[in-house]
């Protein structure tokens, strides 16, 4: 049944009303509450405030290196120390490894680009700054529904957003509602934030409804894969950052290695590869675990245990592909819109900083009695930020390295080396790319095929096992969240022309090709292994897959990630 059909069966939905309404859990969107609940503290505003987030609790579908610049949380909490924020462990040495197949040589402190210092920042579980947040955010006041995905953007006859639809529960596979359906309500606001994460669902919507990517660059992402270990105590090496360019990535291949030292005897660890890779054999998953084969990696954790992994996608993060950041009753924040810095390899100052300046103009509009506008105030102060500054000066990074790994790392050296020493904070140039990444993938029979090792189950692993420790779980009796325009596609074209990807850039096994009893192929979708990465969703090259919620509280329940 069509959803015109469920609500001309069994609606109206129910509703109810806030002033602002922000869809997603994570940084940038508990960053918007918070600031605006301060907000309405200090002015004796009353701001009535929900957030929407799809994960069993917050935290729980977020996954992040990471290295997190305390800039922002200090602005949000300066006494966060005092409060227990979770940044327990400082920086305390950088290492930048350039990496061939069985060496590495060091780049020397005094070399080292300014994006790759980290003194002042904490290795962090992202996962459980963001649970602090909410127990922040809720102490502030501010209602956080987790289990509840938003499913549908709600528009008035003007056009413009007036809030959201949260999913339907108890609809089964063949696409009817059983015993337990329950339908969705909607959740109405003056204005409604969009906090989704990199490709968002309704955030990807609300872009092209709008045109907010007109005459932008294109935006472009790649794919993150971490893993986290516990390490026997005598290799710990608490506060110590490892970044790896080179090896196992060729130069047409844009991709590097991160392993971080937490408390605890714990490192994460993981590979980031562009997602506008050329060659369709090429699987991220095993690049991951061939590249902790290195002696420069294996040394780092060997005779340690993997306790958890996961799978995002993340934003490049070039300013020039922003998209316009509001639009007629709401606005785009944190990884939904792109500010993601990925010269330093880090999102969540960016995301908390946005959903402050977010707030800020909020509130400014709330005050005045207006509604459903576009808060033009939002933007103007993006640009008098900070944060926009910071992403300004490294706004070309991803796009040299589009040009292979030798223009990058000279390029890199030049803009973030070089100029800082002759006093130009800023490179006097700009460079674009218009080319999205799903476009760049070649035919299968113009790239060389790739011989991955097979696990040894101590070191490497398959991705059957890494999804269970993710701890991922969906109702089964449910239709599956990753659906095809065309269900012939994947078999005329991704499998014959480009020897079906969607089974290798998939970091969870989720796209299978198997055979009919004919003889002939067909796509399985085992939609319960989805870890939320959104990866399909950008990678495929015919653009086929749309990635929309599933039921509310399933996907990954990550634990330390």
């Amino acid at each position: 049944m069509t959803s015109a059909d469920l609500l001309a069966q069994f609606g109206p939905r129910e509703s109810m009303e806030y002033d602002v309404v922000i869809v997603g859990g994570g940084p940038a969107g508990l960053a918007t509450a918070i600031r605006l609940k301060q907000i309405a503290a200090d002015k004796g505003q009353e701001i009535n405030v929900v957030v929407l987030e799809k994960g069993s609790e917050p935290g729980a579908h977020i996954l992040s290196g990471a290295v997190m610049d305390p800039r922002a949380l200090t602005e949000l909490f300066p006494d966060w120390k005092e409060r227990g924020a979770p940044l327990n462990q400082p920086v305390t040495g950088d290492d930048l490894l350039v990496l061939n197949e069985t060496g590495s040589s060091r780049t020397p402190d005094w070399l080292m680009p300014r994006n790759f210092h980290n003194h002042g920042c904490y290795v962090i579980s992202l996962g459980a700054v963001t649970k602090w947040l909410a127990e922040q955010a809720e102490s502030l006041g501010v209602e956080i529904f987790p289990g509840f995905t938003a499913a549908e953007v709600l528009f008035d006859e003007k056009d413009r957003v007036r809030g959201v639809a949260t999913g339907n529960l108890g609809i089964g596979k063949d696409g009817e509602p059983h015993e337990g359906f329950q339908l969705g309500m909607e959740l109405l606001g003056k204005y409604t934030v969009f906090a989704e994460g990199a490709r968002g669902h309704l955030g990807k919507q609300l872009i092209a409804r709008y045109g907010l990517n007109a005459e932008r660059d294109a935006q472009t992402h790649a794919i993150g894969i971490k893993e986290l270990w516990e390490i026997p105590a005598d290799k710990a090496q608490p506060g110590r950052v490892v970044h790896t360019a080179g090896w196992p990535m060729n130069d047409d291949t844009f991709g590097g290695g991160f392993l971080y030292h937490l408390e605890g005897n714990k490192v994460t660890l993981g590979f980031v590869i562009g997602l506008d890779y050329s060659n369709p054999w090429l699987s991220p998953f095993e690049e991951l675990q061939r590249w902790k084969t290195h002696p420069a990696i294996r040394s780092h954790i060997e005779g340690g245990k993997r306790i958890s992994y996961g799978a995002r996608a993340l934003n490049n993060g070039t300013p020039q592909a922003l998209p316009k950041l509001v639009f007629p009753g709401g606005a785009l924040v944190g990884c939904d819109a792109g500010f993601l810095n990925a010269a330093r390899i880090k999102g969540s100052h960016a995301a908390l900083k946005s959903g402050m300046l977010c707030a800020e103009a909020l509130a400014e509009a709330l005050a005045a009695g207006r509604s459903q506008d576009e808060l033009a105030a939002f933007p103007e102060k993006f640009q008098a930020s900070w944060l926009h500054e910071e992403l300004w000066t490294y706004r070309n990074f991803k796009n040299w390295f589009k040009k292979g790994p030798l223009v990058g790392k000279l390029m890199t050296g030049i803009e973030h080396w070089f100029l800082p020493k002759v006093g130009v904070a800023t490179p006097p140039w700009t460079t674009h790319n218009l080319v999205p990444d799903h476009v760049k993938l070649l035919p299968a029979d113009q790239c060389p095929k790739i011989d991955y090792p097979k696990p040894d189950g101590v070191l490497t692993f398959d991705r059957l096992s890494s999804v269970f420790i993710s701890n991922t779980n969906h109702e089964e009796n449910q239709p599956a969240h990753l659906t095809l325009k065309d269900a012939s596609v994947p078999v005329t074209t991704n499998l014959a022309r480009f020897a079906g990807p969607e089974s290798r850039y998939c970091p969870a096994g989720v796209y299978e090709f198997v055979k009919n009893d004919d003889g002939s192929d067909r796509l399985q979708i085992n939609a319960q292994n989805c870890v939320h990465c959104k990866t399909c969703d950008i990678k495929d090259p015919t653009q086929n897959i749309i990635w929309v919620t599933p039921e509310g509280g399933g996907g990954p329940n990550y634990a330390g990630m």
